[in-house]
């Protein structure tokens, strides 16, 4: 399926779907794709399997891999 998105979308709506759809190439949790708690939106994909000019693009994105490299985080999306 196939989403349109309106022209008139705002941009930081943009880049977080544009964020969501790269990290959904490599996700690695179906059922529970992302957690958000103490300001942190934690997105369950693989950073390993993402190449340099992938990971700096979610990085412009505001999703960086975590300390452990099992996922991403992002305070960005995770902040009020």
């Amino acid at each position: 399926m196939r989403i349109d998105l309106p022209d008139d979308l705002p941009a930081n709506w943009e880049t977080l779907f544009k964020g969501l759809a790269l990290l959904s190439h490599h996700q690695n949790n179906e059922n529970y794709p992302f957690n958000c708690s103490h300001d942190t939106l934690t997105v369950m994909a693989d950073p390993s399997k993402f190449t340099t000019e992938e990971l700096e693009l979610l990085d412009e994105y505001g999703f960086s891999p975590d300390d452990e490299g099992l996922c991403f985080t992002s305070f960005r999306w995770g902040s009020a």
